[in-house]
């Protein structure tokens, strides 16, 4: 009789771990070796250099991240950095992009690309991807130096539990956030990060791009819905009479969910899609580049989505907020026990809808766009978690070259020791 073996994701991920770990071990004594045996061929010094090392990689777990690291890489690739952007989406604009000293490398997708990662030899390694050393995603010993750069506007302490506990550094674009790291690191009796406010490129490069564009061109006024995904999304809590709602305000709206909607709530999704197809005046937006829907739109309504703040602070329009009773559980947040940041700064920039005033939506819509106290409200929040406005990519690669010349330093004492 044939015997079938399951192994449930946490095992496999957890033996994944295991097999990563022991291969690096051999891997790690077979290179030092390699280095002994140079020194003694050598007379006592090493006479090369590991030429399989890697100066400067960039990783990104989705194409959706290349606006994070564009305006990096046109700004590293002025300055002469050699760089290899590695992504795990075969489609990446990453891979064909102009520049002359980054070269895109597709490394396969789930575990494919973290054995490419795990074993991987750099002198630095630049991600917006959180949960380095906690999955899959190992620190590998051929690498001097982590560095996390967000992708969003808001606290570093909203990823997942130990999100960035094991980067070695931290890009940021506010003193709040480097408060809130200080606190966690205390607590986790981990040894500090170092951390650097230096803005955000990729809305400076938005502002940049907003001004370019010109005025938007006149229409109706136009509500965007575009929320999150998981269990406290709008969708899951409210479904999809939200769109009924605002359908009844007479005003145009447009539909983008989340894309990851798309995959993980694809019935969700689809039933809501089928409740509510597109009209004159309702239209559902998949676009890859959120740009025009979000300059065409005179208000957004969202929960906890990235977007909620690159339309308040960028586009600097009014926002609506569902209350979607926001847990922190999961989240690095929780360590803290208060309240978040972004719900200081949510009542300052919008509304909050909450179910009982769905009736009211027209209403809201209006007050938020016609209300002065909610501009004043983006300006302060934009001088909380934007410092640094439209220098973010000079300071970071300033800082990123920084670091990078002091590394290949040390590692040059140490080869001539």
């Amino acid at each position: 009789m044939r015997m079938m073996c399951y192994i449930d994701p946490g095992t496999g991920s957890i033996l994944f771990a295991v097999l990563i770990g022991i291969l690096g071990a051999i891997r790690y004594v077979i290179r030092i070796g390699i280095v002994k045996l140079k020194f003694m061929l050598g007379g006592g010094r090493v006479t090369d250099k590991n030429t399989e090392e890697i100066p400067f990689v960039i990783y990104s777990d989705n194409k959706r991240y290349w606006n994070v690291f564009e305006p990096i890489c046109r700004e590293l690739d002025k300055r002469g950095m050699k760089v290899v952007y590695m992504t795990q989406s075969p489609d990446d604009p990453a891979l064909t992009n102009p520049y002359e000293n980054i070269k895109g490398e597709f490394i396969g997708e789930n575990n494919k690309a973290f054995v490419r990662l795990n074993f991987l030899e750099a002198t630095m390694v630049l991600s917006s991807t959180p949960g380095l050393d906690v999955y899959q995603w190992k620190k590998s010993k051929g690498v001097k130096c982590y560095v996390h750069i967000l992708h969003a506007a808001g606290e570093v302490v909203l990823y997942r539990m130990f999100g960035i506990d094991y980067y070695d550094a931290l890009l940021l674009s506010g003193d709040y956030q480097v408060d809130e790291v200080r606190q966690l690191e205390k607590m986790r009796n981990l040894p500090e990060k170092e951390c650097c406010v230096v803005g955000l490129p990729y809305m400076d490069e938005m502002v940049k791009k907003l001004k370019d564009s010109g005025p938007a061109e006149p229409h109706e006024r136009t509500v965007l819905l575009a929320p999150s995904w998981g269990p406290s999304a709008i969708f899951s809590k409210f479904g999809g009479d939200i769109i009924g709602k605002l359908l009844d305000t007479g005003y145009h709206v447009i539909v983008r969910p989340h894309p990851q909607s798309f995959a993980s709530e694809t019935e969700m999704i689809d039933k809501i899609m089928k409740m509510y197809p597109e009209s004159d005046q309702l239209e559902w937006n998949r676009d890859v580049d959120n740009f025009e829907v979000l300059k065409r739109s005179d208000i957004l309504i969202s929960d906890f989505s990235g977007v909620t703040f690159d339309f308040a602070l960028v586009y600097d329009k009014p926002i609506i907020y569902a209350d979607t009773e926001f847990d922190t559980a999961p989240y690095d947040a929780w360590w803290l026990k208060k309240e978040v940041w972004t719900l200081t700064a949510l009542p300052r920039i919008g509304m909050k809808l909450t179910a009982d005033k769905m009736d009211s939506l027209k209403e809201m819509i209006d007050t938020c766009i016609e209300d002065p106290k909610y501009e004043e409200g983006r300006r302060q929040v934009r001088s909380e978690t934007w410092c640094h406005y439209e220098e973010g990519t000079k300071r970071t690669v300033d800082w990123l070259m920084a670091k990078y010349d002091q590394l290949a330093k040390e590692s040059e004492q140490v080869v001539n020791k």
